[in-house]
């Protein structure tokens, strides 16, 4: 029984040990920003370090009711009941890396992946003794007969970064299944909604939640969903020992963005096929790298199995560009901006002079733009008056 004896703090132990709290009953719109790393117990017997978000709240490293929730939400849109929250696409793409693959394991990445994946592979993983090959992201059921005896691990990416090859993920799925190997999705173009992963029968669906979720190019956070239990709790372990903490602010960012996702991926797609299908007439452009139009490696397969298409797209240029004219017409955009990511309110552009792809050879002749939520007139204005400009001698 305890002690009845009380006494009043010291004013300084009062700032610490606060009872002035206010009523809980606010019902706003909002989400709360719950901030915390400890978290106390009742009891002596309710502590515990357990990862799980059926263990309820035990350590700021495993949740707080603000990124419970976005992760609860991300599930939700995929069509699954568990989702794992990091601090950004990379992160995603790592902890999927690290839950499946050990020291001897051999691991199939499209060649078109997303760069600092592929240099993931190149550099940390091939020392660590994972052998990461390259295919052609067109592959289809050939992937078959790339498989061996200790293959862990499938990456798919569809379409693919910069150069845009949409995949036969279900013709992947089904050879590597066969074979008892799990197949992973960078979903991020799809925004988890366009392809859906989970139907297409994906154990892993990644995204960057920096891009549409977030949709404000002021966040960096990503998404690793699991198609099951097994799956969730393979991860889930790798995830707790890495510390892939996320902030609540970011996830609070994120649920916003989530409110206004479904208006702006309509509107992106719609503005981004404008000015696309604008980039086709031009005698500059040798081919529209756009999943939805027909010039676009895999074009039959997008129609197969997606619900629509996003705000990121390339064009190839003549082949009379070089290097020196590529760089006149981007630094000559004006609405363009010139950077990295996308699925943000701004369009930007960017050049790869040193692209390399072993089954293309555009050269330095790709220009990948991500058009935002800009009047098409104007980004189209903007684009011919760049044309003029590289084409000035």
């Amino acid at each position: 029984m305890g002690s009845s004896k009380k006494r009043a703090l010291h004013w300084r132990t009062a700032l610490i040990h606060a009872d002035a709290t206010p009523h809980a009953a606010f019902n706003a719109l909002a989400p709360a920003v719950h901030r915390g790393s400890t978290v106390i117990f009742q009891r002596l017997a309710d502590a515990r370090d357990d990862w799980r978000s059926d263990a309820g709240y035990t350590y700021g490293l495993y949740g707080t009711p603000t990124t419970r929730e976005l992760g609860l939400r991300i599930a939700q849109l995929e069509g699954v009941m568990r989702t794992l929250l990091v601090p950004g696409g990379q992160a995603a793409l790592a902890l999927v890396y690290f839950s499946y693959c050990t020291a001897g394991s051999h691991v199939l990445v499209p060649e078109n992946a997303y760069g600092p994946s592929r240099e993931l592979a190149r550099g940390l993983l091939s020392g660590l003794g994972i052998d990461v090959e390259a295919y052609d992201p067109l592959i289809g059921i050939g992937i078959a007969g790339l498989l061996r005896p200790n293959t862990a691990l499938v990456w798919c990416e569809s379409p693919g970064s910069i150069t845009m090859e949409v995949q036969d993920v279900p013709a992947i799925v089904r050879a590597a299944h066969a074979r008892g190997i799990a197949v992973a999705l960078d979903n991020t173009y799809a925004a988890g909604l366009l392809f859906d992963a989970f139907a297409h029968d994906i154990d892993v669906s990644i995204q960057a939640l920096t891009k549409y979720v977030g949709g404000h190019s002021d966040i960096l956070l990503g998404s690793v969903s699991a198609r099951d239990e097994a799956a969730y709790e393979r991860i889930g372990r790798v995830h707790r020992l890495l510390g892939m903490a996320v902030s609540p602010d970011d996830c609070a960012l994120a649920l916003r963005g989530l409110q206004t996702l479904g208006v702006r991926l309509e509107r992106l797609e719609r503005t981004a096929l404008a000015v696309a299908e604008w980039l086709v007439g031009r005698a500059e452009v040798e081919v529209v790298l756009h999943p939805a139009l027909p010039g676009c490696p895999g074009h039959d397969i997008w129609k197969r199995d997606f619900s629509g298409s996003a705000s990121v797209f390339s064009i190839v240029v003549d082949a009379k560009w070089d290097e020196n004219r590529v760089t006149r017409f981007v630094e000559a955009l004006r609405l363009f901006r010139l950077g990295f990511s996308w699925g943000g309110v701004t369009s930007l552009v960017m050049a790869y002079p040193l692209l390399h792809r072993p089954s293309l050879n555009y050269g330095p002749r790709v220009i990948r733009f991500n058009v935002g939520l800009e009047e098409a007139c104007d980004l189209i204005f903007d684009l011919d008056q760049a044309f003029e400009v590289a084409s000035a001698r």
